[in-house]
């Protein structure tokens, strides 16, 4: 009679059907009292969940910590042989690892000392085919833990020592064809963030446009651009001040009700750059130069009191790294705490480490973290190129280096302000955005590919462990040289083997 995998799939004539504690002896873990100094030391090796965090190796060989042999006499650990595996039962469930040498684990694993009839390198793949199994087997409500029981009969179907290895080398062949694929994707994914960079690059230096820039005939020099920006700043200030006063007539009809407005603040000289400074940066196409960045951008300090109104709500959270983008969580929220606000066609850029890649050009009003500085827009400078020049790779790099602050560290508006910003033509801006956009929405495309294809690739590695465990992953000729192999033995010589180990070896006392 066919033997039937966990899945009710038929196997082979010469797999065994059982579960875990039938292949070997179930062991668990524990942990020394850490008030108790001589618990702890360099004699034995201990292992936690924590050690496998991140870790993608087979075998483990050492973990952060170890405990004395007096540690381990005086609490649950349990010395486990060399070869043993090793399975995470909490805190999450599926960590999985080979020991590389005798250890011990905390309480967070369940182990198993395979029998000589099951082949360690089989029974791990097995288990990380069966993750998502052994976590539906957990239980809790704090957090999901996976028993000593459960564990122990997690169900198992095993072939022949020679067809556990043949697939186990199987496993591992196409595995490693997969991560070649894999680490070319991601060799891919750096040279395409490599040349997002060289393209935001060379647009500030003038070299994405200059084909464009010789076309034309009538293009102002920086000086002519920087005396009407600052016309159109006076203007956009006087405008405000005209607002706020209407608003206080307003407010001193109605007798005075409520909050004064606010008078807009006096807009604040920023000193130019000496002659010393400009020859330390990069050199612009002729007729262009270099500006402070607070000179063209316009810093807003409106406040929405947060006074339970529902508002669209942009947070640091909400900004997608290096995209100038929203997340998909971003949504209208309940405003209870002081915000920063913002219009349409506002600027928000994050200034809190690590978030100082977080920019985002506003289609729509709302509140924002008041750790997102809100930049207004004047008539001669369009954000989509102030947008992508925060962007840029200098940008970004000088503003990390120049952030301040021990728990949370922010880069100061001082700097910002006084920080180099390119200034060229309104219409060349727009261009170089253009061009930007052009580059970049190429290499959107490509990046998407790739995680797609990484997606696919995670996929089909899952689809291999289904497929060895189904018994479907060795063909006919491949398993006619494993039943040719001198150790190989039928199924019923194999379970009473196995049958014959668990019983002359009894419980075993503490290691």
């Amino acid at each position: 009679m066919k033997v039937k995998n966990r899945l009710g799939e038929k196997l082979g004539d010469d797999w065994v059907k059982g579960v875990l504690s039938d292949f070997g002896q179930v062991v668990s873990g524990g942990t020394p009292k850490t008030k108790v100094p001589e618990y702890w030391g360099e004699d034995i090796l201990w292992i936690t969940p924590a050690d496998l965090s991140g870790y993608s190796e087979k075998y483990i060989y050492k973990g952060r910590k170890s405990i004395t042999h007096l540690g381990l006499k005086n609490s649950s650990a349990r010395l486990i042989p060399k070869g043993s595996v090793l399975f995470s039962s909490r805190a999450p469930i599926g960590y999985i690892a080979i020991a590389g040498n005798e250890l011990c684990t905390n309480q967070g694993f369940k182990t198993l000392i395979p029998s000589e009839a099951l082949n360690r390198d089989f029974l791990y793949y097995y288990l990380k085919s069966i993750k998502q199994l052994a976590e539906g087997r957990a239980s809790g409500t704090t957090f999901k833990e996976l028993s000593g029981k459960a564990f122990a009969e997690l169900p198992l179907c095993v072939p022949p020592l020679p067809e556990q290895r043949a697939i186990v080398s199987k496993i591992e062949q196409l595995f490693s064809e997969l991560d070649n694929g894999i680490a070319n994707l991601k060799l891919a994914q750096q040279q395409l963030k490599v040349y997002r960079q060289s393209v935001l690059k060379k647009a500030f230096e003038g070299e994405l446009t200059r084909q464009w820039r010789e076309q034309q005939t009538d293009l102002p020099d920086a000086k002519a651009l920087l005396e009407q920006i600052q016309v159109e700043r006076e203007e956009s200030y006087n405008e405000k001040l005209d607002e706020w006063k209407r608003a206080v007539k307003e407010w001193e009809d109605a007798g005075k009700e409520g909050k004064k407005p606010t008078k807009p603040k006096k807009l604040k000289k920023i000193e130019p750059f000496t002659e010393t400074e400009l020859a330390e940066l990069p050199t612009l196409p002729n007729g262009y130069g270099w500006t402070r960045l607070g000179e063209l951008h316009h810093l807003k300090s409106d406040k929405h009191t947060g006074s339970g109104e529902s508002l669209f709500y942009i947070g640091l959270e909400h900004i997608s790294k290096n995209q100038g983008t929203l997340t998909d969580e971003v949504k209208i929220d309940v405003i209870n705490t002081v915000k920063n606000s913002f219009k349409k066609g506002d600027l928000l850029y994050g200034k809190l480490r690590p978030y100082l890649n977080k920019v985002y050009l506003a289609n729509e009003d709302g509140v924002c973290s008041t750790d997102i500085l809100v930049f207004e827009s004047i008539p001669s400078l369009d954000l989509n190129y102030s947008k992508y020049y925060f962007l840029s790779y200098k940008f970004v790099n000088d503003m990390t280096h120049n952030s301040s602050g021990v728990n949370l560290p922010r880069v100061s508006t001082k700097y910002l302000q006084e920080y180099p910003f390119p200034l060229f033509s309104l219409e060349e801006q727009q261009a170089i955005v253009t061009e930007i956009e052009t580059r970049l929405s190429v290499c959107d495309k490509v990046e998407q590919d790739i995680e797609d294809n990484l997606k696919i690739a995670e996929a089909l590695r899952q689809s291999i462990l289904k497929k060895a465990f189904e018994g479907k992953l060795l063909n006919e000729r491949e398993l006619e040289e494993v039943r040719s192999a001198p150790d190989w033995e039928p199924a019923e010589v194999l379970l009473e083997k196995i049958r014959a180990e668990k019983a002359g070896s009894g419980k075993k006392g503490k290691a």
